[in-house]
């Protein structure tokens, strides 16, 4: 399936959520997962899609490169996101927590899982993509997961 999966989740979904990992895989370049990244990335920099994430992907995705005291990388990572076109990046405020509390109430995700989730809700975006099968429990937002992309 591949690039083709991922492109037909993202012709259903205007606006999608982003989980961390989508950023990991992404910024470190995973063998594994760069090509469907790569299509995820240049879909919202050409304004095929509008992606949104809260700034739990952000906190996760520095903390590495500053615990293995590689500064310059975490300010790079954090300008990049910051600056990406068409992606944006939610506060964590009152609305977003109360939706939070919500499905972690339903569905007994973690903490900052349904904090995501539920900046992407908030958002109202209609997809989320993860690669953590665990949210497929999710019914507010059709859950894509990088795994079944590849097939």
């Amino acid at each position: 399936m591949g690039e083709k999966g991922v492109d037909a989740f993202l012709s259903r979904h205007k606006k999608v959520g982003l989980d961390t990992m989508v950023f990991i895989y992404h910024l470190e370049d995973h063998p594994r997962y760069v090509p469907l990244t790569q299509r995820i990335f240049e879909a919202l920099e050409a304004g095929e899609n509008r992606g949104v994430t809260s700034v739990i992907a952000l906190l996760e995705l520095l903390v590495r490169p500053k615990v293995e005291g590689r500064e310059e990388v975490a300010r790079e990572y954090l300008h990049l996101l910051t600056t990406y076109p068409n992606l944006a990046i939610l506060a964590i405020d009152v609305g977003v927590a109360e939706i939070a509390a919500e499905l972690r109430a339903k569905y007994g995700v973690r903490t900052p899982d349904a904090l995501q989730l539920a900046a992407a809700v908030q958002a109202g975006a209609t997809g989320f993509i993860t690669n953590d099968r665990r949210l497929e429990a999710v019914k507010e937002l059709e859950i894509g997961v990088l795994d079944d992309f590849l097939g």
